[in-house]
């Protein structure tokens, strides 16, 4: 029996790879064979083929039989937990966040209240700049 943590370090070692990603982001959309999934990609059937099989070891799809074809779809509860576990800490970034946002508008220099918009200066003695 896998734990919680095993499921989630499973996801997060799948989802660390780029191609694996992308696999992911095409089952959002809709079940899809093998040969659809590898379409995208510059690389061997075979190599798709293990990509898949790291997915779904992770519990991140799951592929069932239709005719001669397995497809494959996105299962969604160990997204769940990496979701969630990710939810865990944006509360700290948007704190951080607010307080850098407090900080640089406390160190902002306030603006000049006779200070023209460099777009509405004119330009030296009147003329207008003519671009060739």
């Amino acid at each position: 029996m896998t734990t919680s943590s095993d499921t989630l370090n499973q996801a997060f070692a799948a989802l660390a790879d780029p191609t694996r990603r992308a696999i992911v982001a095409r089952l959002a959309s809709g079940e899809a064979t093998v040969n659809e999934l590898a379409a995208p990609f510059n690389m061997s059937q075979p190599s798709i083929s293990k990509h898949l099989k790291v997915l779904e070891r992770a519990g991140l799809i799951s592929r069932g039989r239709a005719a001669q074809t397995r497809p494959c779809r996105l299962e969604a509860a160990p997204l769940r937990q990496v979701a969630s576990w990710v939810a865990l800490y944006r509360d700290i970034w948007e704190t951080s966040f607010d307080k850098l946002d407090t900080f640089l508008q406390s160190t902002a220099p306030p603006p000049s209240p006779t200070a023209t918009p460099p777009s509405s200066q004119p330009s030296p003695k009147g003329k207008k700049h003519v671009r060739k």
